[in-house]
């Protein structure tokens, strides 16, 4: 393995017990406040017989838009304002595998700063509590018609949702 400019280690996987790591979700402190469970299915995985990346991004925006209907908010009520949101980068740390038939839990919080984006943290365990990927997601709302971020998406997130503690919206 090799590591980045922050020390860390980076490869397809983290080995268990590795000592740069975290070992659980709770080790992590993100936990998140909102989580989705998904069984990891056979045709999700690769020739190595484990969860193929790209359904990683799957699980991710399975569980935001999961959040998003939970705290009120529907793609009909984005699409009819004319806004919607959109991914401007996302990081992938793989940490565990995944195989077929395993359980999975799939967290998601957002965190807000000043200006046009935010950040998405996302975790995914396994059912024994195991870190399995973290997901880092840098987004913004794009206004449909001008096709330009919105100055303050966390004020249009605000006025959609019913439920905007969800979002860490107060």
């Amino acid at each position: 393995m090799r590591s980045d400019v922050s020390g860390r280690r980076v490869g397809a996987y983290q080995e268990p017990g590795d000592d740069n790591v975290a070992e659980t979700a709770e080790e992590l402190g993100s936990s998140g406040p909102f989580a989705v469970e998904i069984t990891v299915r056979g045709y999700e995985t690769d020739t190595q017989g484990h969860l193929n990346q790209a359904v990683y991004l799957q699980y991710a925006e399975h569980a935001r838009w999961s959040l998003l209907q939970a705290a009120g908010i529907r793609q009909s009520a984005m699409v009819e304002r004319r806004i919607g949101p959109m991914t401007l980068e996302t990081t992938i740390r793989y940490k565990r595998e995944l195989r077929a038939g395993d359980e999975t839990q799939v967290s998601c919080a957002f965190l807000w700063g000043e200006g046009k984006t935010f950040v998405i943290e996302q975790t995914v365990t396994t059912a024994d509590g195991m870190v399995a990927a973290e997901l880092s997601a840098v987004g913004g709302l794009l206004d449909l018609d001008q096709r330009k971020l919105l100055p303050d998406p966390r004020a249009a997130f605000q006025a959609l949702a019913t439920e905007p503690a969800l979002l860490g919206l107060g």
